[in-house]
């Protein structure tokens, strides 16, 4: 009970530096995409920072590890941390570490209970749309047919990819830009499907609602009709017993 207590107190502790550290990775994720132009100890500063804030998400993933009193069991239920984890050691690309960075960000958000389902589903589409947006253009900007030279292009192709519309107009053309476009593709139907599922849930519980106030409200007529039968009942016999009376 302790360690479980101490593990939620880690928890709660470092959610708030780790998603300011999720910024700063993000920051130095788009600076050399954005600025083509910057110099080797700026890329190489942005590069550290990306290693400093994953070396920070792996660090929580063995402290939690070692808070928990049943590892076996942490390591089974939390095996997409680990993969994220190990994740960029099997293949040091920023690919990698943007991958593992946004799924270990993800897996601490959803841990937040007070991070609603909205909140969560907005902050994603916004992440998803960035990072595929500046992901994309790394891959595409210096491919030899790649039509995706911008950073507005790239935008305009990740909202068309994530809405599933796809225009055709910007497509990747390398492997890792089209391993981009899956993996936006996917994610896209499925906040597309978790919105629907929320709205269509949020539709049931007000319909139930109703139909409850609807089936008292009714319970309470009943029951009021029948006091009012059994009050005419009632002066139907006083009457009839005053009758009686004057007649005597």
């Amino acid at each position: 009970m302790n360690e479980q207590s101490a593990q939620a107190r880690w928890e709660r502790l470092s959610q708030r530096p780790l998603l300011a550290l999720a910024v700063a990775f993000a920051v130095a994720y788009a600076v050399p995409i954005v600025d083509s132009s910057a110099d080797a100890s700026v890329t190489a500063a942005c590069t550290v920072v990306e290693w400093v804030v994953w070396g920070s998400f792996a660090a929580d993933y063995l402290v939690r590890l070692a808070l928990t009193p049943r590892r076996r069991e942490f390591v089974r239920t939390h095996w997409m941390d680990l993969c994220a984890v190990v994740l960029p050691i099997l293949q040091p690309l920023r690919l990698l570490r943007l991958v593992s960075t946004l799924l270990l960000v993800g897996r601490r958000a959803r841990m937040a209970s007070q991070i609603r389902l909205t909140t969560y589903v907005a902050g994603a589409v916004v992440g998803l749309l960035m990072f595929g947006s500046l992901a994309v253009l790394s891959v595409e900007r210096e491919a030899p047919h790649g039509n995706i030279r911008t950073l507005g292009d790239a935008m305009w192709w990740s909202f068309t990819t994530m809405t599933t519309v796809g225009y055709g107009d910007h497509a990747p053309t390398t492997g890792l830009g089209r391993i981009i476009a899956v993996g936006l593709m996917l994610s896209g139907i499925a906040l597309l499907g978790v919105v629907t599922a929320n709205i269509a849930a949020w539709f049931i519980a007000r319909f139930e609602k109703d139909d409850v106030e609807e089936r008292r409200q009714t319970a309470a007529i009943a029951e009021l009709t029948e006091e009012v039968r059994a009050l005419r009942a009632e002066v139907a016999a006083l009457a009839s017993a005053a009758r009686e009376e004057q007649r005597s």
